[in-house]
């Protein structure tokens, strides 16, 4: 049985997929589209495309960083490439506000080839919620 908070987070990286221009054509716990295949030997929540770009999606959550894995499975994904033109997969890696700084310093540890392929997603508790100033700092058009 899925959990309910990873089919929202899923959700809400399919919601950046589209606000970065990708074409989803599978994903994870969908109605209509189908379930990607492992890549490798690791599981996949989003596969998109942008014209004949590809991109492949990822949650991490607080699970992901007790396995021993996580480093190996961000490198190998990361180095992807397509298969007959052999362009580079975009790797997008969706990650909860409270651990995006524990990504980035594993992310420091990889190759500079191999991060430029990566993008990392923040995704919010409230994703409507927009940072406003404060109502204080506005300044004055007219006096």
């Amino acid at each position: 049985m899925i959990s309910e908070t990873e089919r929202i987070t899923i959700d809400r990286l399919v919601n950046e997929f589209w606000r970065l221009g990708y074409f989803t054509l599978r994903r994870r716990y969908g109605t209509f589209l189908p379930e990607p295949g492992r890549v490798g030997k690791f599981k996949v929540d989003i596969v998109g495309r942008q014209n004949k770009r590809y991109a492949i999606g990822i949650t991490l959550g607080k699970e992901d960083f007790s396995k021993n894995n996580l480093i190996e499975k961000l490198t190998y994904l990361a180095s992807r490439h397509t298969r007959f033109s052999n362009k580079p997969v975009t790797l997008i890696v969706g990650v909860q506000e409270i651990l995006i700084d524990d990504v980035k310093t594993i992310l420091k540890q990889l190759d500079d080839e191999i991060r430029k392929n990566i993008k990392l997603i923040r995704i919010t508790e409230n994703p409507n919620a927009v940072k406003q100033k404060s109502k204080n700092s506005r300044e004055i058009l007219f006096s």
